[in-house]
């Protein structure tokens, strides 16, 4: 393999002469990592960091969700860039409430897309189904136009993108791969289940040693981190099996970057019962309006609501608060900063600037929730009954501190954003760009 460089979305990168394979570990604050070392259950990791292998705090995208940052990490930008603003969001060109699994939604273009234009051969394997049509836009299906014409082509050349979800449906045509589950050797998993994410680590392996790749990305799934905290036997069972298959990838030569998407709280009190403050209950009161009469015009979306509400009951800790014209925003918003479990409200402007935002595609307040507490909109309209374990969850600035560990030894980059922080969405410019072609571990 030769060094190929490319461009989008303003970085350049150039592909070091090995194969970059980067983890998302979904949920995966650093305590997961570290306790599960500690229990000596990640001999990989730990002899790997000890060997001269790279470890950074680094933060996710805003809000600390699954889509936003997985799109984050797939352009190399945060959300005021390529769009995704959440999971689940109001979509003011239709008036309605849409889940954000649609290409339809990207501004901007990934840098699988990109690499794959240029000739590198991309593979990108999620657990979820959700997050297969936007990271494969432009790689295996129409996406953005790199020339940002805003227009959707279709790729040149096809890459390969599936989801563990539904491997046994991929096709050379949709996914550029065929009999997945004879490739893997497993059959097919549980969406609720940590197989799910074995079976994606698994393929990439199996896809690296069998027919390589320039890039891939691996997007695991946070079931068992919304149930199960850092240092328990079950977690740590689960960053075990991360460890072996992270080895073999770097037994297969490749530069390997784990990584998150997010991380994870727990969210429920002594009792076991969720901490919850009902937005849309709070603003209504606070508008002098009631459950039973209700004031139009008020509209509180949560956007890690999902498909997969197992997970979570669509309760995280981020939110966006619509409002009617005539509310006063500032005494709205200054009531809801003196509830307990609050621990920001900003109002579009501020958001967007604040955390890399669309302001186009928030609330005209934008809630954050303190560590310990999730946002809820009304309590009927969460289904809590298929919750089977303490509520742990996400979305905020409880949860945005993530790993950034590497396989190779590094120089802190020099050129990262205006606050000179590190983020998941680096992972792939790193990896590449910065990492010296003769370093090995």
């Amino acid at each position: 393999m030769t060094a190929t460089t490319f461009s989008v979305n303003g970085r350049t990168y150039t592909t070091p002469d090995c194969p970059v394979v980067v983890i998302c570990i979904d949920g995966s604050e650093p305590d997961y990592h570290e306790q599960a070392m500690a229990a000596g259950r990640m001999p990989w990791l730990s002899k790997m960091l000890a060997d001269g292998g790279t470890s950074w705090p680094a933060y996710c995208a805003m809000p600390a969700l699954t889509n936003p940052n997985n799109v984050s990490i797939a352009t190399g930008r945060p959300p005021a860039v390529h769009g995704i603003s959440g999971n689940y969001i109001f979509d003011a060109e239709s008036g309605e409430e849409v889940l954000m699994n649609d290409k339809r939604f990207l501004r901007a273009p990934t840098l699988f897309a990109a690499a794959n234009e240029a000739g590198l051969d991309v593979v990108v394997v999620t657990a979820k189904d959700k997050l297969r049509r936007l990271l494969g836009a432009g790689l295996v299906e129409a996406g953005p136009d790199l020339n940002g014409s805003g227009a959707f082509v279709e790729p040149r050349r096809h890459g390969i993108c599936f989801s563990a979800e539904k491997a046994d449906e991929a096709t050379i045509a949709d996914n550029g791969i065929d009999d997945v589950l004879a490739l893997v050797g497993r059959p097919l998993p549980e969406v609720y289940s940590a197989d799910l994410s074995e079976f994606a680590l698994a393929a990439g392996v199996e896809i690296l040693r069998g027919r390589g790749a320039d890039l891939m990305y691996l997007s695991l799934t946070d079931y068992i981190q919304h149930k199960h905290a850092p240092g328990t036997e079950t977690a740590n069972d689960f960053y075990a099996m991360i460890d072996r298959y992270a080895g073999q990838l770097d037994q297969l030569g490749a530069i390997v970057v784990l990584t998150a998407d997010h991380g994870m709280s727990a969210k429920s009190g002594p009792d076991g019962r969720p901490n919850v403050v009902y937005v849309e209950e709070e603003v209504q009161a606070l508008l002098g309006a009631s459950s039973a009469r209700p004031l139009d015009g008020v509209r509180v979306i949560l956007p890690i609501t999902d498909p997969y509400t197992v997970h979570h009951g669509a309760l995280g800790s981020f939110a966006s608060v619509y409002l009617p014209p005539s509310a006063d925003r500032d005494a709205v918003a200054s009531a809801l900063r003196a509830i307990d479990g609050i621990e920001a409200v900003h109002d579009r402007a501020d958001a967007a600037s604040r955390y890399a935002l669309p302001g186009d595609r928030i609330g005209d307040l934008v809630v954050l929730a303190e560590a310990g507490t999730a946002l809820g909109r009304y309590a009927a309209w969460h289904d809590l009954t298929q919750l089977d374990a303490p509520l742990r969850s996400h979305g905020a600035l409880g949860e945005q501190n993530i790993p950034f560990l590497v396989n190779r030894v590094l120089s802190r980059p020099d050129d990262l954003d205006a606050a000179g922080l590190l983020h998941n969405y680096d992972a792939f410019w790193v990896a590449g760009t910065h990492v010296p072609q003769t370093a090995e571990v």
